[in-house]
């Protein structure tokens, strides 16, 4: 094909760029046109494939019959065989009269099924059908009706390992594939994209009568080495966005990069990226850095926060012991006010009584003028071994309750004293006890 067809087909239909993968489908698209092959068009999300269907129909001999474009990924997967065969009144629920659909409407002309890697099994069984025979039925319909439509589909899907995994039929593959033309994405094209970034800022100044925005040299080569994940649908939005809101006309590289334009802010999302997005590299994956660093970050804040716990556990294990509230028999409840009958409420600190087999009062001792020690005689011995029994609270306030009376001889008021209770108390106690003193 020669250039000057290209340069028309371009200036016709608004395709602005001089890359020669572009021009390759372009002049594909004019070679099948006359022809009632079945085309299948690839490229990511933007790039433009929509335009070429409408290129093969306005240069078939269809040209004078209709034309629909059709996207497969917005119909409902409950309506949409009926959208594309139509429908008998009554077939379902809300049919509420006969409904024809695409390919009757459309029959002698061209069908551009965008998105059609979107579409379910069931309907793909149907569309190859249409394809290899020409009939299709109603649905809620057994007439067999036929059709005369060519088929133009687009995907941005992997179709290859869509039918891997059993969402696509390889059959029907196979016959909508019959001329493959693949779309460049717009970070191949090169200066396409300052031409583009041009015609955009030219066509918004037009329409809203302002200003054309420009780039700098430094700018141009930045948006020359972005990925474009978004393709030319993400760059017509930037340069509506900067020619609308920049108060600036010569657009630099700081202003890009308040609109996400960096060169980390690579990514395959079709969004200009903010945040953590950024974080994507050159191939278009996700680098995982940032999410790594706060991993290990966390891991480490965790593993200092148990070593903390162990060493306190370890420097407090001999003094510290978990004892439930009904436990604490050392609470004075008359002292405090509290109801002997009344459920137990809690409120201070239990009193700590050393670990010795008698509760040692000094002040008591002291006012009879000698050590605790010295009145029970206990001598030095070796304390490594003496094997220790751990006594709960209970038991330990009954042993001490019952050695006090025995040094005091049974007086209760004194045995109370040298506990550091009330008389009260001290009967309660006694009595919950079963102590027969």
């Amino acid at each position: 094909m020669d250039n000057k067809t290209i340069q028309q087909a371009k200036q016709r239909y608004g395709i602005v760029g001089n890359y020669e993968g572009l021009n390759r489908c372009i002049d594909i698209a004019i070679q099948v046109a006359p022809t009632e092959l079945s085309v299948l068009i690839y490229g990511e999300s933007g790039v433009g494939k929509e335009v070429l269907p409408r290129l093969i129909h306005d240069n078939s001999s269809r040209k004078h019959n209709k034309y629909f474009a059709i996207n497969c990924g917005s119909l409902p997967e409950g309506t949409i065989d009926s959208e594309l065969f139509g429908h008998k009144k009554g077939s379902f629920t809300g049919a509420l009269d006969d409904r024809e659909g695409y390919f009757s409407v459309a029959n002698n002309g061209t069908l551009f099924l965008d998105e059609v890697g979107e579409l379910p099994l069931a309907t793909q069984a149907r569309l190859l059908r249409v394809l290899e025979t020409g009939e299709y039925i109603r649905v809620g319909e057994s007439e067999v009706r036929k059709t005369n439509v060519r088929i133009v589909a687009a995907t941005n899907v992997n179709m290859q390992k869509a039918i891997r995994e059993g969402k696509f039929r390889e059959d029907l593959y196979y016959r909508l594939n019959t001329i493959p033309i693949n779309m460049p994405p717009l970070r191949e094209r090169g200066r396409d994209i300052e031409l583009l970034f041009r015609k955009f800022a030219y066509d918004i100044s037009e329409k809203y009568r302002i200003d054309p925005v420009r780039l700098t040299d430094e700018a141009r080569d930045l948006l020359l080495r972005y990925k474009w994940p978004g393709n030319i649908r993400q760059l017509r939005n930037l340069v509506e966005q900067i020619s609308i809101i920049s108060k600036e006309r010569d657009i630099t590289p700081d202003i890009l990069s308040t609109y996400g334009v960096t060169d980390d802010s690579l990514g395959e999302t079709g969004l200009i990226l903010h945040g953590a997005n950024r974080e994507q590299h050159s191939t278009g994956a996700h680098s995982y850095e940032k999410e790594r660093d706060m991993l290990f970050q966390l891991l480490s804040s965790i593993g200092k926060e148990v070593k903390d716990l162990k060493e306190f556990v370890h420097n407090n294990i001999g003094t510290m012991q978990s004892v439930p509230a009904e436990h604490f028999d050392l609470y004075d409840e008359d002292a405090a006010g509290i109801s002997v009958d009344a459920p137990m409420q809690y409120t201070r600190q239990p009193v700590i009584q050393p670990q010795h087999p008698y509760v040692v009062n000094e002040q008591h001792y002291q006012q009879q003028g000698r050590t605790p020690y010295e009145s029970h005689n206990i001598q030095d011995v070796d304390v490594e071994t003496i094997e220790e029994t751990p006594l709960s609270n209970r038991e330990l306030m009954k042993k001490n309750i019952i050695d006090s009376l025995k040094r005091n001889n049974g007086n209760r008021k004194k045995t109370a004293h040298e506990l550091d209770i009330s008389e009260r108390t001290l009967y309660r106690k006694i009595k919950d006890y079963g102590l027969d003193i």
